[in-house]
């Protein structure tokens, strides 16, 4: 499979389409995180949600506050989630706000469990599965979403970028079956009896994240961070220790060149414990996921990578 990356000389080349930028930073630390939130040039204002995974109970590669304090502070922002469609230490409000504050979320800013009160609809545009998609209603809260993801593997998903956590992420728990049913229920647990097939639910996957990207417009941006590369999610209580080494920060205004680029990055380590993670993306189809959301018009796979360090 052939990278996304394309150069500014062969962008010039190629007419006056510019291809969007992805940011590529390879240490990571804190003042990066803030670094290459400014690179953006999309600042955050009003009332900001962050929107992150805290971790499922058991499970330690979630970002880590010390990791995200600053950038978070800086943005004022909200650490948004919603429950969990499955079991585990995450399907209830409650137990949910107690997992974010034994990880530490809740020192460095307020955590919104956003579907604690009920979920909204968000329309679809042109869903091939999707006519709605159903989120936390206290969502319509925020102004602006800064996308503050932990780029990894995904026992579903093949992997987990910026499009899973704008879409299964910002989902209601009921929404969340939606979407992995493709449209058929929203009964938390009788849709993990009759899932659809693969290629329905990673498509479903980008419809959702269409509708949540169509309904900030501008105010949104995109930052994920790739480290602790385990093939497993950060929803996975006991998941697989990594098997190859951190990657870097990587932001753009382009969720769909992000997560190329990410897996770009991945694909091109020469680092031999990827063929763990690249296993995992295309054992699940996982670029399957971008093909769709490139086809909804949501991004482009091809994009210019500026590396900033």
């Amino acid at each position: 499979m052939g990278t996304g990356y394309v150069s500014a000389q062969s962008q010039t080349s190629e007419g006056t389409h510019e291809h969007p930028k992805v940011y590529f930073i390879r240490e990571i630390n804190s003042a990066n995180l803030v670094k290459i939130y400014e690179a953006l040039g999309r600042k955050a204002e009003g009332k900001v949600a962050v929107k992150l995974s805290t971790g499922e109970p058991g499970n330690n590669n979630y970002l880590q506050p010390a990791l995200i304090k600053d950038l978070v502070q800086k943005v004022n922002g909200t650490i948004v989630e919603c429950n969990t469609a499955y079991g585990g230490g995450r399907t209830e409000t409650e137990a949910h706000l107690k997992a974010a504050e034994e990880h530490g979320f809740t020192k460095i800013a307020k955590v919104d469990i956003m579907d604690a009160d009920g979920e909204v609809a968000l329309p679809v545009k042109d869903g091939k599965h999707l006519k709605e998609d159903f989120v936390g209603k206290n969502y319509l809260n925020y102004d602006f979403t800064v996308v503050l993801s932990h780029f990894k593997g995904h026992p579903m998903g093949g992997f987990g970028g910026a499009i899973k956590n704008i879409s299964i992420g910002i989902a209601s728990s009921k929404g969340k079956a939606w979407i992995h049913s493709a449209g058929h229920t929203k009964n938390q647990t009788e849709v993990w009896n009759n899932l659809p097939p693969q290629d329905d639910f990673l498509e479903s996957m980008a419809e959702a994240a269409k509708a949540v990207a169509d309904h900030c417009g501008e105010k949104i941006l995109y930052i994920s961070v790739a480290n602790n590369l385990s093939v497993d999610c950060d929803c996975v209580a006991t998941p697989e220790d990594p098997k190859m080494g951190d990657i870097g920060i990587l932001a753009s205004l382009d969720p769909v060149a992000l997560d190329r680029a990410c897996t770009d990055l991945v694909r091109a380590s020469e680092d031999h414990g990827k063929i763990h993670l690249v296993e995992r993306i295309d054992s699940r189809n996982g670029m399957h996921t971008l093909d769709h959301a490139e086809a909804l018009g949501m991004g482009s796979q091809k994009y210019e990578l500026i590396t900033l360090d």
